[in-house]
């Protein structure tokens, strides 16, 4: 298979990657640019584990291709501490128990970052709302809920 350059906007830094036709958004951030903090789960956009912003909005990285998104902003969980400092909604979760055995937590944080963004102040039903598409294994969704609601008080 034939490699292509892609050139990629990954957490405010510019990259040119060298991969086969038709990579796989999370390949190309886990396997080449060592961004490990997007998970695999399901492989087939079910499950939410390695949900990524581009442009800001939630995007399900193992079912995007990497070309597709060339040149455009992309975030991972990396991009949100800030000089080894975890963010506000990093912290809630941490704080409010809302990570359990983890593996799930960078896919809620990011599609919770979008959230906040857009609706700084959510009520419960918008966070469980822009969270239906993240599945945890090991919660009821209360203390990811109360996670989000958190950060958006300390960023308010």
């Amino acid at each position: 298979m034939r490699a292509k350059l892609i050139e990629l906007q990954v957490n405010g830094r510019p990259h040119a990657v060298a991969a086969p036709e038709g990579v796989l958004l999370l390949d190309v951030l886990r396997e080449t640019l060592r961004l490990t903090g997007t998970k695999q789960g399901c492989d087939g956009g079910e499950c939410g584990a390695c949900t990524v912003l581009v442009d800001g909005e939630p995007r399900l990285a193992c079912i995007t291709l990497a070309a597709s998104v060339q040149g455009r902003a992309i975030e991972t969980i990396e991009s949100l501490a800030t000089q080894g400092r975890l963010a506000a909604l990093q912290r809630a979760f941490h704080e409010k128990l809302g990570a359990q055995c983890g593996f799930c937590t960078p896919g809620m944080v990011m599609a919770a970052e979008a959230l906040l963004r857009e609706v700084p102040r959510p009520t419960e039903a918008q966070v469980r709302e822009a969270l239906a598409g993240n599945l945890c294994r090991c919660t009821g969704y209360v203390k990811i809920v109360e996670a989000v609601q958190a950060a958006a008080g300390a960023r308010a």
